[in-house]
């Protein structure tokens, strides 16, 4: 097993084009970092480090920034408004007949299509999310209040900066390895990692060692467990009927159906977020614009955000929510009913056609409880310690560690099929 590691890890860094394809990555996140470390005109430091140590909602939305909110720079939005357009396309497949046939009927010129479309839909949601947050961070007195002209400049920068990553992030997918979004955000994430490890040793006493050795052993726990889970899968048994060709009988052909456990991965997580992240942005805006009764709505939002139980629970339960919707959105019994009975396969026990659809459907719902109640407590495990402990200085958090394991996990698969590629 050692020596077809080293094998393997050797391939990794001789072969021309996996090498090429390396540098690519490097390439594009050290840009992303450069540009990552540009921060927006007029910002005050000293009010941002504050509300963002008061506030661990602002950090759970600067992980899919990747880190460049933390920094107001002029990647403050990251990739996040792709990710909603993608999202929202993704919705769009039950509510639009045309989008749905183009996902999933037109092949790859449909991706194409369907990529193109989110690509369009990026632009004006960045424009929004980025009028959304100034007027919040300038409500916070992080930022200036600025005229028409400036404000807009400023809006545009962000939102330039949130498509030009978009661009990045698909150079990545397309002449690196791995998936270039989900890579820009694992570079946010690890980048934070140095200025953490420095921060929580300043700020530690001899009192929060035993804190601090409690939480290293949770991180090392969920770790294994995000492993374990996102590998997790229900094997449901296909088996192929005898066809006949022609002289010959050929014997029917035994397979399996999987079924992962995380089949929604950490969408879930990005919806809640958008989701709670809307009335404080819309207050925001409401409240910039003069509009009565505006500022005791924001100040009771902001006073229920800033409880970690209540929060924390409310968190939870979108998160199981939206586990459930996009897993429907993305898994078709129905589709997948048709396509075995199309090719002559069938469940054992379960009669083809609306019983199959059905008893999948069963499966699916039964599978997916574990996975959403997981990625639930994945997602609020800071909001615990920090019941538990007092602790708001955290190194990384569940959802970062959610992040960070899966995209290693995918990174080396994605480097493992390049290399069984060179070797065939």
């Amino acid at each position: 097993m050692f020596d077809i590691f080293l094998r393997k890890l050797k391939l990794t860094f001789t072969d021309p084009e996996i090498r090429k394809r390396i540098f690519v990555v490097i390439a594009a996140l050290a840009f992303f970092r450069f540009l990552a470390a540009i921060p927006i005109p007029g910002v005050n430091h000293a009010r941002l480090a504050e509300f963002f140590a008061n506030n661990q909602f602002m950090g759970l939305l600067n992980i899919f920034s990747g880190g460049g909110l933390a920094h107001l720079s002029v990647m403050m939005l990251g990739v996040a408004p792709y990710i909603n357009a993608s999202i929202i396309m993704q919705v769009a497949t039950i509510v639009f007949p045309k989008v749905k046939e183009a996902y999933f009927e037109e092949g790859e010129a449909g991706r194409t299509k369907f990529i193109q479309w989110s690509r369009i839909l990026t632009i004006p949601l960045a424009i929004a999310q980025g009028i959304g947050f100034l007027i919040l961070l300038q409500n916070q007195g992080i930022l200036p209040h600025l005229g028409l002209l400036q404000f807009s400049a400023n809006v545009a920068l962000v939102a330039g900066g949130s498509f030009l990553l978009t661009w990045v992030g698909e150079l990545i997918t397309e002449f690196g390895i791995g998936n270039g979004v989900s890579l820009i955000i694992f570079a946010g994430i690890v980048a934070s990692l140095p200025s953490s490890v420095s921060h929580a040793l300043y700020v530690a006493t001899s009192s929060d060692i035993p804190s601090y050795l409690g939480f290293l052993a949770i991180s090392l726990g969920v770790i294994y467990a995000v492993v374990v889970v996102s590998d997790a899968e229900r094997s449901l048994p296909i088996a192929y009927a005898r066809a006949q060709r022609g002289d010959a009988m050929q014997q029917g052909a035994a397979t399996y159906l999987p079924i992962r456990i995380l089949q929604a991965g950490v969408i879930p997580i990005i919806f809640a977020l958008s989701l709670l992240l809307l009335p404080q942005m819309a207050l925001s805006m409401l409240s910039a614009v003069g509009v009565a009764g505006v500022a005791s709505v924001s100040a009771w939002y902001a006073s229920f955000v800033a409880n970690p139980w209540q929060y924390g629970a409310l968190y939870f339960l979108l998160v199981i929510v939206f586990t459930y919707f996009y897993t429907a959105i993305t898994f078709d019994p129905k589709r997948i009913s048709e396509d075995l009975q199309k090719s002559g396969a069938f469940i054992p026990g379960v009669r083809p056609g609306n019983e199959t659809e059905k008893y999948v459907n069963a499966v699916v719902n039964r599978v997916t409880l574990p996975g959403a109640v997981f990625l639930g407590l994945i997602a609020v495990a800071p909001f615990i310690i920090q019941g538990l402990t007092g602790i708001t200085t955290f190194l990384i958090g569940g959802t970062a560690l959610l992040i960070v394991v899966q995209v290693v996990l995918e990174l080396v698969l994605k480097i493992d099929a390049q290399i069984s590629l060179r070797e065939y």
